[in-house]
Parts: structure tokens; C-alpha cells; sequence
């Protein structure tokens, strides 16, 4: 039963949410448009509510806490570099 079309939707609620807060007013209707076919729409409607709405909240923190810390790391690679720069012209 599991399509391509079907696990991107679920991706797409997991991670957008604009897009879960459409599903949950028309999870029928936000399936359909998506592509799924009339048994993956139904399938998709009985999700756990609570269980989408906690990993994707799990899922934000995880993204918000990966680019923090690539900021982080591209800051010290740039100070790194910095620092290697002026000590060639000391």
C-alpha cells in the first residue's frame, strides 16, 4: 500500500506546518490532492493525531538544534581560517 506519493505526504504533515494544519481540517480532501489513491486517504485519516503533532514538534527541535549547530561549526571553521590568514602575514 506504501507509495512514494504516500510517504511524501506523510513527510511533507511531519515537517510543514501549514500543511498538517490543512490535513487536519481535510485530511480526506489534503490526501486526495496529494495524489493518494481513495484507500491510502482513508489509511492516512486514521493517524495518531497526538503521535503527529508530538514528532513533529520532535522533528522541529531536532532541525532548529542541526542548524544551530552548523552555524556554530561554520563560525569556528571562518575563525580557524581567519586566524591560519593573518598568522601567514605575521
Amino acid at each position: 500500500m506504501t507509495t512514494s506519493a504516500f510517504e511524501a505526504f506523510l513527510a511533507k504533515i511531519y515537517v510543514d506546518p501549514n500543511a498538517r494544519a490543512r490535513f487536519k481540517v481535510d485530511p480526506f480532501g489534503e490526501a486526495s490532492h496529494a495524489g493518494l489513491s481513495p484507500d491510502e486517504c482513508v489509511a492516512v485519516m486514521k493517524i495518531d493525531w497526538v503521535g503527529l503533532d508530538l514528532a513533529a514538534r520532535s522533528f522541529a527541535k531536532k532541525r532548529h538544534t542541526k542548524t544551530l549547530s552548523n552555524r556554530r561549526s561554520l563560525r569556528t571553521r571562518a575563525q580557524g581560517f581567519l586566524s591560519s590568514l593573518l598568522g601567514f602575514f605575521r
